[in-house]
């Protein structure tokens, strides 16, 4: 719930809240009488709590809550979870207590709503701790119970699609925690249904432009894709039924924002993702679906690296089934999903399966090894959670992609996606990761950097002489793994100093604690340059010793970067070029060299281009980006009335020095004029 979504009005509309309240009591014949009437009780409860609210749209806000248990009504779960959608929102808008919400409907219903209740109480703290730490609490609600996380799937879901009535700036915010946190949460919980549509609306209200052209690209000629699979599906259908194995179809276009992911990720316009349609085929048994395989790749041309087989290798959220991607009639791909109704099941509920409700018996709810993520979740000690770099871990690595690889014993190993060796040497053991030398990927050796892919059975080289290294930092994924390299160096190696995100050299033989002793500077000084927060590191010992980065020149990763000594403050560190450096006393002695511990993140840079009309200027960016790893994320041409095409483009490239590499490229195009950049 959104507090910008809700003003008081002070009028009851309870004609109208009848009317609400009507055709959603009719949703309830899955439940048993006095499950409904419980229900029942529970909408009326809160519609009488919520009567002088509304939302930004001017509907009466119980429409929320209603819609809200509705979501979850489809997902079928029980009873008490319905109650606790009903009323997700009466401790944060009303003046109910947890106390009135345990004795009107029980401990169970009030810890639900606990658990999904934000927190909006921490004095001083900015908008994204409060946010950090709301989701940091109900992901830890969500280890105890599963349905926590399912209510706020649902109130998010709901949100989204009434975004529109919200101020643009708002509608930003929300997208992006939407994108970043709950579509991914709700992929890992194999919930795709709603995972999809978030994605898709967070992706309308984050890139509108290229949302529209994506839709408008889908819709085309719609009709004569829908005949084109009905062909495929016929000679599927033929040979499947000489077989003797049933089968039903289901037609799917990809989700707008699938499609634009493809888009980033091979570097192509829209107009070159050509797996653009898709058919999915149900049967009763595996080895149905493996005969259908038979059948598929017998008709139609697989195409090579297409197959993934998630039923011998579930992904870690219980998804399984058979992808592959084939050659059709006129050289048209196409995806096509093989999979039992059970399966079919589990990929559109997820994780809600286990909560799925029969008149008056709930399933036994989810144990902590059904899933990764929970038991992911209980492995983070207490420290770990509480941690400002929580959220950050959370989007790194439990909500990102994974991978499965074997280790010589056939033990399975889930790993985000892009891991290393070196994480997996970490994941088997400390000692293992310490003393890793070298790696083999499926017998064949491999650098101890060079990223794992799923199935590799995976074996590490170990020896007494090997140990970490500081660039190893730069190539590792797990917060595991980083963890315990930091660990090693700061304990092994005396010339550094690790902590988060910077690496300082140590200077000499001299005592740090005696180098502040000589340190000078006025203290109103340090508190105009010093921004207030602060890093925490060790150095020889001394566990109050901080790092603050400089609030004058905001040195940013990637910038070159220069520290100094402070008395009492620990290490500051500015950009090399910062002009306030003139002004520190004794900064000669007082410097010390600091470094970036991780490469430069991706840049996103924008120019405008203007050239000759006769030129296909998105083939000769592309071109141009291909040479730096770059990829085209948004571009736009306009026809001038000088015969002349003005282009504006946004592009990702993997280092920021490449971009005036690109544009010099650019340049030697003879029918580019003219090229500006921004920022």
């Amino acid at each position: 719930m959104d507090k910008t979504a809700i003003k008081n009005t002070g009028v009851k509309h309870s004609s109208k809240t009848s009317r609400i309240l009507k055709p959603f009591f009719e949703k309830l014949d899955g439940y048993g009488e006095e499950e409904r009437k419980q229900i029942m009780a529970a909408a009326r409860w809160a519609a009488g709590l919520h009567y002088s609210q509304k939302r930004a749209s001017g509907e009466p806000y119980i429409i929320h809550p209603i819609s809200v248990a509705e979501i979850l009504i489809d997902l079928k779960l029980d009873y008490k979870a319905i109650i606790a959608a009903l009323l997700h929102d009466v401790i944060e808008d009303t003046e109910i207590t947890r106390s009135d919400l345990r004795r009107e409907f029980g401990r169970e219903v009030e810890s639900l709503v606990h658990g999904v209740t934000k927190i909006s109480f921490l004095r001083g703290k900015s908008r994204t701790i409060q946010g950090a730490e709301t989701i940091r609490k109900m992901l830890f609600a969500m280890v105890k119970d599963i349905r926590v996380i399912l209510i706020k799937l649902a109130d998010k879901l709901h949100n989204m699609r009434t975004l529109g009535y919200l101020d643009a700036e708002s509608q930003k915010r929300i997208a992006t925690e939407c994108l970043d946190i709950y579509a991914p949460l709700a992929g890992r919980l194999g919930i795709s249904r709603i995972k999809d549509e978030l994605e898709d609306l967070s992706f309308k209200y984050l890139k509108p432009l290229v949302f529209e052209q994506i839709k408008n690209f889908v819709s085309i000629n719609r009709e004569g894709r829908e005949e084109y699979l009905e062909k495929v599906q016929k000679a599927i259908s033929l040979e499947a039924e000489k077989a003797g194995i049933p089968i039903e179809f289901e037609t799917r276009a990809k989700h707008h924002y699938s499609i634009y992911r493809k888009m980033k990720k091979r570097g192509k316009p829209l107009e070159e993702i050509y797996d653009l349609l898709g058919i999915r085929i149900l049967t009763n048994t595996p080895s149905q679906c493996y005969e259908i395989l038979g059948i598929v790749h017998k008709l139609f041309m697989p195409i090579a690296g297409r197959f993934k087989d998630y039923i011998a290798m579930p992904k870690s959220n219980k998804y399984q089934s058979l992808h592959t991607t084939v050659m059709g009639y006129s050289g048209i791909m196409i995806e096509i999903q093989i999979r039992t109704y059970a399966m079919h099941h589990t990929a559109e509920e997820g994780i809600a399966a286990h909560w799925l409700y029969k008149k008056g018996v709930v399933k036994e709810a989810v144990k902590e090894e059904d899933l990764s993520i929970i038991s992911k979740l209980k492995s983070w000690d207490g420290t770990k959670a509480a941690s400002s770099e929580f959220l950050e871990e959370i989007k790194r690595e439990l909500l990102r992609d994974s991978i499965y690889v074997f280790t010589p014993q056939g033990d399975v190993k889930e790993l985000p996606a892009g891991s290393t060796a070196i994480d997996f040497a970490y994941n088997i053991h400390t000692e293992i990761g310490n003393h890793c030398l070298t790696a083999k990927a499926d017998g064949v050796v491999i650098p101890l950097k060079s990223e794992l892919k799923s199935t590799q059975v995976v074996e590490i080289i170990t020896s007494n002489s090997a140990h970490p290294h500081l660039n190893w930092l730069r190539y590792v994924k797990t917060a595991r793994a980083r963890s315990k390299i930091r660990h090693w160096l700061n304990l092994n190696d005396t010339g550094l100093i690790i902590e988060r995100n910077i690496v300082a050299k140590r200077k000499g033989p001299e005592h740090f604690s005696e180098i502040i002793e000589k340190a000078e500077g006025k203290e109103q000084e340090e508190n105009r340059i010093l921004d207030t927060s602060r890093i925490g590191i060790k150095i020889d010992g001394e566990r109050n010793m901080m790092i603050h980065l400089a609030k004058c020149c905001n040195p940013t990763v990637g910038d070159d970067i220069i520290g100094y000594i402070s008395r009492g403050r620990g290490i500051i560190v500015h950009r090399a070029d910062c002009s306030n450096l003139n002004y520190i006393k004794d900064f000669d002695v007082r410097k010390i060299e600091v470094e970036w511990e991780t490469v430069s993140p991706k840049a996103t840079r924008r120019f405008k281009i203007t050239s000759r009309v006769m030129t296909n200027i998105f083939s000769e960016i592309e071109g141009a980006l291909r040479k730096y790893n770059g990829h085209l994320i948004e571009g736009k041409l306009e026809e001038n009335d000088q015969d002349t095409l003005t282009g504006f483009f946004t592009v990702e490239l993997d280092h920021r020095e490449d971009f005036g590499k690109v544009i010099k490229n650019l340049r030697t195009i003879p029918s580019v004029l003219n090229i500006q950049t921004a920022q």
